[in-house]
């Protein structure tokens, strides 16, 4: 598709792609890219982080970047997921505007100099979002959890236009360049920079190969560490469910206590246990929040790194960590 070029040539632009499994795709991938980026930036990079792939991914992005002077490859020690993997390339990126993109082409590179022209007014963070979805059942179901779970972080109007098509300024890093946890989200790492965002929509391509690594049990868990990782809903949660239990028993008491003056008599022991079954489960509820929080605790407390790198090539030379 043809782009509109009305955007003004941007100094440097830095593209960041994390790459699980995309031996078919990364060599079109940065040729589409390298068509489009010299019209709208002097000075351009593509880093591909290769995030524990099982096929000959590293392999490409090696000998691509031995040919080309402006791919860059970050071979990760095993997959450490793909928000991690955007983070180790973000660190990596050094020109002044940051586009992360999927390597399944997805994302349509001829989009960059749209989201680049939003980006000129005055936004700090432009999203490319879907204008539609395909997804099947579960994966629809998993994708709307974990978009209720990131806007518990960020609020639910950002959280909705959220894509892994993106364009930030590459000074926003500066807010998170300290956290080091294996719990990341880019999206809330951004929210600590600025509060300057903007989407537009964007038409996403069918997958150039292979099928989504996004199952519904990976969706779920990236929701349940957004919640517990980067919001005190779940607290908030249980508190008020507590409160609540709380009202009711003082209600139930009273009821208990009202007919014992009336007829000298209370209900029976099925009435008691259905009491005991409400407030204990509630505890437990409150328990397993406080738990999540606690591990999570545990883990930074042990200092563990968000991703390790074991190769770093570009146009010039191959580093082993």
């Amino acid at each position: 598709m043809d782009s509109p070029l009305q955007v003004s040539k941007w100094h440097s632009v830095s593209v960041v792609t994390p790459v699980y499994n995309g031996e078919a795709s990364i060599a079109e991938l940065c040729r589409r890219v390298a068509e489009v980026l010299p019209r709208i930036a002097t000075q351009y990079e593509i880093i591909l982080v290769n995030d524990g792939s099982r096929d000959r991914s590293w392999e490409i992005i090696s000998e691509l970047s031995s040919r080309l002077a402006t791919v860059h490859g970050l071979n990760l020690m095993r997959n450490y997921g793909q928000h991690n993997a955007l983070l180790c390339g973000i660190r990596a990126a050094k020109y002044e505007v940051i586009v992360t993109m999927d390597d399944d082409l997805q994302h349509p590179p001829e989009e960059i100099p749209r989201l680049l022209e939003q980006l000129e007014e005055g936004f700090d963070v432009v999203y490319g979002a879907p204008k539609a979805e395909r997804h099947g059942l579960m994966r629809a179901l998993a994708s709307r959890i974990t978009r209720l779970a990131l806007g518990s972080a960020i609020g639910m109007n950002l959280a909705k236009n959220v894509s892994a098509f993106r364009v930030f300024r590459t000074q926003l890093r500066e807010a998170f360049a300290g956290y080091q946890t294996p719990f990341v989200s880019i999206d809330v790492l951004l929210t600590w920079a600025t509060t300057r965002f903007a989407a537009i929509p964007v038409v996403f391509q069918p997958r150039h190969s292979g099928s989504s690594n996004y199952t519904f049990t990976k969706l779920v868990r990236h929701a349940l560490d957004m919640m517990t990782g980067f919001s005190t809903a779940p607290l908030q949660l249980a508190s008020l469910i507590g409160f609540g239990c709380t009202l009711f028993g003082l209600a139930v008491f009273l009821y208990v206590f009202i007919r014992y003056c009336l007829e000298g008599s209370v209900p029976g022991f099925p009435f008691l246990a259905s009491i005991i079954a409400i407030f204990s489960g509630a505890q437990l509820f409150a328990l397993g929040v406080i738990g999540e929080y606690l591990a999570r605790m545990h883990f930074r407390m042990m200092n563990r790194p968000a991703y390790a790198i074991r190769n770093i090539a570009n146009g010039e030379h191959s580093k082993t960590q």
